[in-house]
């Protein structure tokens, strides 16, 4: 059969309209083809740091809707999905890297709004973070958007709001004191009362507001009565309660009990202590009662999880807690009136995210369960059982959401390639909420980190992970780059990092692997991740830097492998991360040949206000980087937000003009008004710029 014939007619409408048309869309196939190509090829930081990072992932009450915030290159706006379809969509036009954060989203009862925190807490100074970006003194407010084609509207300063059930008011917390707003009138004080009350919680009647009042040495679970306008406080002591929980009927709290005398400093591990409790009172006489109570030993000093509550009231009236009786971060439940608490989730992994289903009968957490340096998702009845997986295999699953529709369950996931990004699971069917979220030009593919154990200095194993180039020197060997996370309560991870500081770090070990650096991210000790004695270490930082055992051993196990050059090995991290980079500059120059230092804490005895007549003056400064100058000997770049609220600037000032009058070559990055986890988007870039540039001129050649 021969081609068809065609009138000229014919032929100059097809060369006139279908073919440019034709044309422009092979053109734009290959332009995204090629862009595609070239990312995958070139690698560049602002490449790395350009996906829009999510946070604050909420599900509504009803109607299965679903938001969160995304920080696209410091330019945060509020996200929604919503059912059938799913298909994400702004309903917040933010245009500006200009360091206001979006935080703790709560939709209205019947998900029409989303009321939010604009803004950020003071810094204790000045009370503005900042201010160079904020003349005007803005700090945090509370907004309200609606989702469908809404402008936003500020309620008034404040944080912390809650939506009352009946959604006719919202409260939050302003200066230490409880508020309250009609969702379109004007705020006004609630009451005035002694502490700093946080924490407002509406009982499920609506005719009730929970708070706590913290009060210095002690801390009460208040109650106020909104028809009567009168205030009590639950089952008072001399110990420290929160996290207060309302029954479903509204007549009893379930709260947190702390021992006052179970407090202790940041300068010794906290194996053991005082034991905690959980106690329920009675919101009419006040009266409590002790449900239960942790054993001596491990587990008796509280660790949180991250939820919304640490006590969650389930179907049944079980009680859901967390508690450290073996060892490990794992979730229990108990009846309200007391008994044997049931374990839920056994074996050696810690439980992290953690959120009731809507029917209150099912628990959904992420753990690293068989997975140590991963997460996955999982969920387990609150009667107890086997707990059941929900996700696994290479990514990085966290941070459930469930929704009103029991087969539709939202979560953040990330994996060795693809930043943290929304997504939802229907049935066993996994897809991101918001494909956009990942830019066509993002880099790929990259390396895929190698998890590693080896010793450290004194044989304890630690867990790392390793990037390695995918191009080697003719020599055979490349130069090496070890970093040390913050927190010191982190634990990186075998992929990209559900927390955002952690994720920009995550990119500049992807960015240093690309440029030929072998890079080890080393989980030392007093992280998370492998269980309470790991983290609780013995002799940690201020009390003694344990940790610089660590240190050493990542140097030593870096000098062991034939494709590093051990005469070219340095060290970068920020916080606790920077305190761990100084001491190995500081004790093992003729290893670590160069560093920078992100806020790092140099002066302990001074960071924590210990006066020098304190006996436990002479080992917290002896655990810091001053106390080696005399072998610091190695290139270091010092950078700090002159606005940390975290770390004292005067940290990096006093190490600064010692290494100037010891001759240690040294370079310094002030950043004026910037906080200690980076506000915009172009201090990141900046500060990892300069670093990239001063690694390179001393361990590249």
């Amino acid at each position: 059969m021969g081609l068809p014939t065609r009138r000229a007619s014919d032929w100059n409408a097809f060369f006139n309209g279908a073919a440019p048309r034709l044309y422009s869309g092979i053109m734009r196939f290959f332009g995204v083809l090629l862009l595609a190509l070239t990312a995958s090829a070139q690698p560049t930081l602002d490449r790395l740091l350009s996906a829009a990072f999510p946070t604050e992932l909420t599900a509504a009450p009803s109607g299965a809707k679903v938001a969160w915030v995304s920080n696209a290159k410091g330019i945060r706006n509020i996200m929604l999905a919503e059912p059938p379809s799913y298909r994400s969509r702004k309903i917040t036009a933010y245009t500006e890297d200009d360091g206001q954060e979006l935080r703790q989203l709560r939709f209205t009862p019947d998900a029409s709004s989303i009321v939010y925190v604009r803004g950020d807490s003071s810094n204790g100074r000045d009370g503005v973070p900042n201010p160079s970006l904020n003349p005007a003194g803005a700090t945090e407010d509370v907004w309200i958007v609606p989702v469908n084609n809404g402008i936003p509207r500020k309620i008034g300063g404040g944080h912390s709001p809650a939506i009352a059930p009946r959604g006719d008011k919202v409260a939050f917390v302003r200066g230490g004191q409880l508020w309250w707003s009609a969702l379109d009138g004007a705020p006004s004080q609630i009451f005035k009362a002694r502490g700093g009350n946080g924490r407002p919680t509406w009982s499920p009647d609506g005719t009730l507001i929970a708070f706590t009042s913290a009060r210095g040495d002690h801390a009460l679970i208040g109650v106020y009565e909104v028809a009567s306008s009168t205030l009590r406080y639950l089952d008072p002591s001399t110990d420290f309660d929160s996290e207060p929980e309302w029954s479903p009927d509204s007549r009893s709290i379930a709260f947190l009990r702390v021992p006052s005398n179970g407090l202790r400093t940041p300068r010794e591990p906290h194996r053991t202590g005082e034991p905690w409790s959980i106690r329920i009172a009675s919101v009419e006489t006040g009266a409590g009662r002790e449900v239960f109570r942790a054993r001596e030993g491990a587990g008796s000093v509280f660790r949180g999880i991250n939820a919304r509550n640490q006590i969650l009231w389930a179907d049944g009236n079980r009680l859901v807690f967390p508690w450290e009786a073996d060892g490990w971060a794992h979730l229990y439940s108990i009846a309200n009136d007391g008994g044997k608490p049931t374990l839920l989730t056994p074996g050696a992994f810690e439980v992290e995210d953690v959120a009731l289903a809507t029917n209150k009968r099912e628990i959904v957490f992420s753990s690293n369960q068989d997975d140590i340096d991963r997460r996955h998702l999982w969920t387990v009845a609150v009667t107890g059982g086997t707990p059941t997986a929900l996700t696994s295999g290479q990514g990085i699953e966290c941070q459930p959401a469930p929704t009103t529709d029991p087969n539709v369950l939202v979560f953040l996931k990330s994996d060795a390639q693809r930043p943290l990004r929304a997504a939802i699971r229907t049935g066993a069917s996994i897809r991101d909420l918001d494909p956009t979220a990942i830019p066509v030009d993002f880099p790929t593919p990259l390396a895929k980190p190698q998890q590693v154990i080896f010793p450290a200095g004194d044989g304890l194993q630690i867990h790392g992970q390793l990037f390695l180039p995918a191009k080697r020197p003719i020599s055979g060997r490349s130069p090496a780059m070890v970093f040390f996370h913050g927190g010191s309560r982190r634990q990186m991870l075998l992929g990209w990092h559900p927390m955002y500081y952690y994720a920009n770090a995550y990119a500049l070990n992807q960015y240093l692997a690309s440029l030929g650096y072998v890079v080890l991210s080393v989980n030392y000790r007093s992280g998370i991740g492998y269980g309470m004695e790991f983290r609780e270490a013995l002799n940690y930082g201020a009390n003694g830097a344990s940790e610089y055992n660590d240190v050493q051993g990542a140097g030593i196990y870096l000098r062991t492998r034939s494709d590093v050059d051990a005469a070219r090995i340095g060290a970068w991290g920020g916080s606790y991360g920077g305190y761990l980079t100084a001491m190995a500059l500081a004790r093992a120059s003729e290893m670590y040949k160069v560093g920078v230092d992100f806020h790092g804490v140099h002066d302990w005895a001074k960071e924590l206000g210990i006066p020098v007549t304190e006996p436990d003056y002479k080992i917290a400064f002896e655990s810091s980087p001053m106390n080696f100058l005399k072998t610091w000997h190695s290139p270091v770049l010092l950078i700090q937000g002159d606005d940390d609220p975290d770390v004292q600037f005067n940290q990096t000032v006093i190490l600064a003009d010692a290494l100037r009058r010891q001759g240690v070559e040294m370079e310094e990055m002030v950043i004026p008004d910037e906080v200690h986890d980076f506000l915009l988007h172009r201090s990141w870039l900046a500060a990892y710029n300069a670093t990239v540039r001063f690694i390179e001129r001393h361990l590249m050649r």
